[in-house]
C-alpha cells in the first residue's frame, strides 16, 4: 500500500510552523487517515492547518505510550474530530513518573483522560489489526524494567514506584509497497529490540524502515554508536528519527548509518 507520513510535531520547527518537546505524525495509508500522537498541546492543530491537513478527516489515532509529551493533545483531538478513536495499550494509566533523588514528577497522559474519553478509546492487547496491512505490535523483549530504571522512568503501584517496563508502548506497523513500516514514537524499548521483534512476528515480510525517537538525547557517544551499530545489524534499509533523539546524537547515528537515515523537523514528509 502507498503511505505518506508527515511530522505534525516534532522539536526542530520549520519556517512556517512551531515545534514542542513531542511528537505528531500524520500518516496517509491507502484511502486510510492515522494520527499517531498528538504532542504536548494543542500545537498540532495549528500546525495541521498550516500543513494542509484536516484533523476532521482523521479516521483513527493511535498512542505510541503513555508519556504527556505525545498524549496531552488528545483531549484537544476529540474537541476537534468527533468521531475518530484513539487506539492504547491495556495497560496504558495515569501512573507514569520520573524520579530524581527523592523527588517525583508526574510525566503521564492527561490525569482524567481515560475517564472522560473512554467512548472513544480503543484498548488494545497483544498483536492487534486495526484494518488490512495495518497492526500494533506490543513489546516482546523481556528485561525492559531495567531500561526504566536507568532512564529513572517508574510506574506507581499500591507497593510503591517500580520501574517502567514499558508495557503501555506499542509500534505501529504498516504494511506497505517497499516492506513494513515501524513507528514507535520514543523506543524506550530500544530500536534494534523494536525491529527485531517486528521481523519475529512478521517472519516473512521485509522490514524497510523504522521511524520515532529513540531517546538518545542523554546518551553517550559510545552508547549511541552502540545503538547505531545494532540497528545496521537488523540490516533495514531506512532509518528516520528526531524528537528525544535530539542533533548531538543525530550528528553520530548519520557517522554511522549515513544515507540509510533522516532527521525529523516539523513538515518533513516520507514516502513509502
Amino acid at each position: 500500500m502507498k503511505t505518506n507520513i508527515t511530522v505534525i510535531v516534532d522539536n526542530i520547527k520549520n519556517e512556517f510552523a512551531e515545534g514542542e518537546w513531542g511528537l505528531c505524525l500524520f500518516v496517509e495509508y491507502g484511502d486510510k487517515k492515522i494520527l499517531v500522537d498528538a504532542g504536548s498541546s494543542n500545537l498540532f492543530l495549528e500546525n495541521m492547518e498550516k500543513l494542509g491537513k484536516d484533523v476532521k478527516e482523521v479516521d483513527f489515532g493511535v498512542l505510541s505510550h503513555a508519556h504527556y509529551d505525545h498524549a496531552n493533545g488528545i483531549p484537544a483531538f476529540f474537541e476537534a474530530n468527533d468521531h475518530a478513536s484513539f487506539y492504547l495499550r491495556e495497560t496504558t494509566s495515569n501512573d507514569l513518573y520520573h524520579k530524581k533523588f527523592i523527588f517525583r514528577y508526574y510525566i503521564g497522559i492527561p490525569k482524567h483522560m481515560l475517564r472522560d474519553y473512554a467512548k472513544r478509546l480503543v484498548i488494545c492487547s497483544g498483536d492487534y489489526k486495526i484494518t488490512d496491512g495495518v497492526y500494533l505490535i506490543p513489546h516482546k523483549t523481556p528485561g525492559l524494567n531495567e531500561i526504566g530504571k536507568r532512564e529513572s522512568m517508574y510506574r506507581r503501584t499500591k507497593k510503591g514506584l517500580v520501574p517502567d517496563d514499558f508495557s503501555h508502548e506499542q509500534s505501529l506497523v504498516l504494511d506497505t509497497d517497499k516492506g513494513l513500516v515501524i513507528i514507535n514514537s520514543c523506543s524506550h524499548g530500544g530500536a534494534a529490540n523494536i525491529i527485531n521483534e517486528i521481523k519475529e512476528t512478521f517472519p516473512d515480510k521485509h522490514i524497510h524502515a523504522i521511524i520515532g525517537g529513540f531517546h538518545l538525547f542523554n546518551k553517550s557517544e559510545e552508547e549511541i554508536r552502540e545503538v547505531a551499530a545494532r540497528i545496521k545489524e537488523t540490516g533495514i534499509d531506512y532509518v528516520c528519527t528526531g524528537h528525544c533523539t535530539k542533533s548531538r546524537a543525530f550528528g553520530i547515528l548519520k557517522e554511522e548509518l549515513g544515507d540509510k537515515i533522516d532527521m525529523m523537523k516539523v513538515g518533513f514528509e516520507m514516502e513509502f
